[in-house]
């Protein structure tokens, strides 16, 4: 079906899909977006790094067919059971989205919450893009979102841990958790190479995790496209469809 990606830093952070949907609940504003997006264009979805299914399963709630791919297997056993707990139908495959074959396409391809950044290197990503095009059919759009780097914010990741307020969240069988960030930024590579450790009061980093995150910058980004065969036909940086600008932390890309 597809090649499995060597292991990889970040592998052990998605290894733990209840407390990554507890820390990152989903829906919200991208949520809206991408099932309406979806919604609006019609006809089938795939979904690619679709993780334990936020944005999937409200999407084939509505009646398309979908299909989730991700590498990680704890994710997928997530989402599955989520899209059972609801009675949607799902298809979800473990699968590397660098170089994948599902042997059909689709009208509507997304790649959501930077989840495209785990592909550190120009050629993976022109790799996925390829990918992407053989999926496509006839008039189909791609679409995903990536943050806008932020020189200021690159320059900060100086290896000390830090707390992230905005993060914490409330475990129902630990209590309230706590999550710290430790940074560093790999200038040649644009790679942010973070650990994440979460903690209640009783139990300290009882997870601590490697993360690392690709930093793509707005003029490399059409090229890159180019490469894999894309168009960027629009650029917006927000939900609700305001202009992109250099000040803005989205970069929300649609693709032909």
């Amino acid at each position: 079906m597809s090649r499995r990606q060597p292991p990889n830093r970040s592998e052990a952070f998605y290894s733990h899909p209840r407390l990554y949907d507890l820390m990152f609940p989903g829906g919200g504003p991208s949520g809206d977006f991408y099932r309406a997006d979806a919604t609006r264009h019609g006809g089938s979805v795939l979904e690619l790094g679709c993780g334990t299914g936020r944005k999937l399963i409200p999407i084939a709630s509505g009646g398309q067919h979908c299909v989730g791919l991700d590498l990680s297997a704890d994710m997928l056993t997530e989402a599955r059971r989520k899209a059972d707990e609801r009675g949607v139908a799902v298809e979800w495959i473990q699968g590397d989205m660098r170089s994948f074959d599902l042997g059909r396409t689709f009208d509507y391809v997304f790649v959501a919450a930077n989840s495209l950044l785990h592909l550190h290197e120009a050629e993976d990503l022109v790799s996925c893009f390829r990918s992407v095009r053989r999926h496509m059919a006839p008039g189909a759009r791609f679409v995903f979102d990536v943050f806008n780097p932020s020189v200021r914010m690159l320059a900060e990741a100086d290896g000390a841990r830090r707390t992230r307020e905005s993060l914490s969240f409330i475990d129902p069988e630990r209590g309230s958790v706590s999550v710290d960030v430790a940074e560093t930024y790999d200038a040649p590579a644009q790679v942010t190479r973070g650990t994440w450790y979460l903690s209640t009061a009783g139990e300290p980093d009882f997870v601590v995790a490697p993360l690392d995150i690709r930093s793509i910058f707005p003029q490399e980004l059409p090229l890159l496209l180019s490469l894999g065969g894309l168009e960027l036909v629009e650029r917006f940086g927000d939900w609700s469809g305001g202009p992109f600008a250099d000040d803005v932390a989205l970069q929300l890309c649609v693709c032909e």
